[in-house]
């Protein structure tokens, strides 16, 4: 049984070994059923509603409940000792638009992140099979962009939580180019990921852009009225 590393600015020793043999059996026994309907694990930068341009880069791993409707679990890293930090759910817009006023002003729109080549779906670097993951991931993107996300994070981690701290934080989606250093940002992102932004830009050029219900995106309206 490999030992497992202990993730960084956590409390606590590594995993005991009697508690992995624990883990080991239960996995064998157990049926993690609601785990195994993840289908998708997307990449992409959350900032928080009440403080935009402060940013967390956040891994979803996302299974469909119907239709109209996502979940995703919020992870910091894709690595098998990342830290769980929050919860996204994804609707379409005929849902969207049942909602009421005040409640639609928590969700966010993903036009931006899908243009701007910021949303990704890691997958594989060998030339043979990028190809047709590029096709499979564009396909996703042309269903995504139409999306309104409604996300919270539990684990503040870029300010150095150790533990989930306080309440937990709305957050949204970036809407714009001057909204936060995006070539620091996702560029070394892509560099972890062997990705492109530049290329997924043009790979999504053809990708229909939806209207934005005026409700969304409350965040960054509100900011630019108290400006």
């Amino acid at each position: 049984m490999a030992a497992r590393t202990k993730p960084c600015n956590v409390p606590g020793d590594v995993v005991p070994a009697e508690d992995m043999v624990l883990e080991t059996g239960a996995s064998l026994i157990q049926n993690f059923e609601p785990t195994k309907q993840l289908c998708a694990h997307l990449n992409a930068f959350h900032t928080y509603a009440d403080e935009p341009g402060r940013y967390v880069e956040a891994n979803h791993y996302c299974a469909h409940l119907t239709e109209d409707v996502r979940q995703c679990i919020l992870y910091d890293s894709p690595g098998p000792n990342a830290r769980l930090i929050g919860v996204e759910y994804m609707i379409t817009p005929k849902l969207y638009e049942t909602l009421p006023a005040e409640e639609r002003k928590l969700w966010h729109s993903h036009v931006y992140e899908v243009k701007s080549g910021m949303l990704i779906m890691p997958g594989p670097s060998a030339p043979g099979l990028q190809q047709a993951w590029e096709a499979a991931e564009t396909q996703e993107m042309k269903h995504v962009i139409g999306l309104y996300g409604k996300v919270y994070h539990l684990w503040q981690t870029d300010r150095g939580d150790q533990l989930p701290l306080g309440e937990p934080k709305l957050m949204t989606s970036f809407t714009a180019d001057n909204q936060f250093d995006f070539e620091k940002a996702v560029g070394e992102r892509d560099r972890r990921f062997g990705t492109d932004y530049r290329r997924k830009r043009q790979l999504r050029e053809d990708i229909e852009v939806p209207a934005i219900h005026e409700d969304a995106d409350s965040a960054w309206k509100t900011r630019r009225n108290s400006m």
